[in-house]
């Protein structure tokens, strides 16, 4: 009796203290509202079966409790259960998979007008690398990157010269304007997050990966890196500021290109100054 009053307090704890726990989503800042869609589908399917399951469970530990006499009956198969369990499974699994399978498709397929930023991940720092003029990013690899030229922008190709480059700073994005994100690591796995966008993505060294989304409202959020990525894992934290077009150009003006930069470093070299 008691280990079936326990389970039935398991099941109404869990709920009460899903609808009335202050840890919760932040409030979105992005288009991907898809994606809180998505958790709550999942988290009524599976609040469901938990709630059925363990009350089932209470249920049989009361109405099968020991009982003087009593003897259990054996049944090893019963194919009408099972069947319907398997199509019940098979219903519910579909239900959370379908959704889900529905905003992936949305989240890799980038708008036609959506512009392009870069993402660098190293150990541990953010940086950023926007297109210039030319609105294009030039061509970057690992292979090149040095202490003079952190994101490995390459020096011969003429489209990186005006490519404006934001080192361990926070990168500033236009309200209302969709966004390809490219996403690029130096040394090890590390995971863009910004938990108001609802946007996240692996950066796999020697891959370039990549998502979309479209800022929705003005402000500065934290960027975090969602894997595991060394000792300074939890100091891996960066800021991006989502401004009016007006502040975002005022802002973008005042941004060193690689062709500024690499000039810098060059004269400093020379003169033995460090930049």
């Amino acid at each position: 009796m008691a280990a079936a009053l326990v389970l039935v307090l398991v099941v109404v704890g869990s709920i009460l203290f899903h609808f009335l726990s202050p840890w919760w989503w932040t409030p979105i800042a992005s288009n991907w509202d898809y994606i809180d869609q998505t958790l709550i589908i999942t988290f009524w399917i599976t609040g469901a079966v938990f709630t059925a399951v363990v009350l089932f469970m209470a249920w049989c530990v009361f109405r099968f409790r020991h009982k003087e006499g009593a003897k259990a009956a054996y049944e090893p198969e019963n194919k009408k259960l099972e069947t319907w369990l398997t199509i019940v499974t098979a219903v519910g699994v579909a239900a959370m998979l379908a959704p889900g399978l529905y905003v992936w498709w949305q989240f890799i397929t980038v708008p036609d007008e959506a512009g392009e930023i870069e993402v660098v991940g190293q150990q541990w720092q953010w940086s950023y690398r926007l297109p210039g003029e030319d609105n294009r990013l030039g061509k970057a690899s690992n292979r090149l990157v040095t202490f003079e030229n952190p994101l490995g922008i390459d020096p011969d190709d003429p489209a990186g010269q005006d490519d404006v480059v934001i080192v361990a700073d926070a990168l500033h994005l236009p309200i209302e304007k969709p966004v390809k994100v490219l996403l690029r690591s130096v040394d090890v796995l590390h995971d863009f997050y910004v938990p108001e966008f609802r946007a996240k993505m692996d950066m796999v060294p020697g891959m370039v990966t990549y998502f979309w989304f479209t800022p929705t409202r003005t402000g500065t959020f934290e960027v975090l890196c969602a894997e595991l990525c060394g000792t300074g894992h939890s100091y891996m934290r960066g800021t991006v500021v989502v401004d009016t077009e007006e502040d975002y150009q005022a802002w973008l003006q005042e941004q060193s290109t690689f062709a500024a930069l690499s000039g810098s470093r060059q004269v400093g070299a020379a003169e033995g100054v460090e930049p």
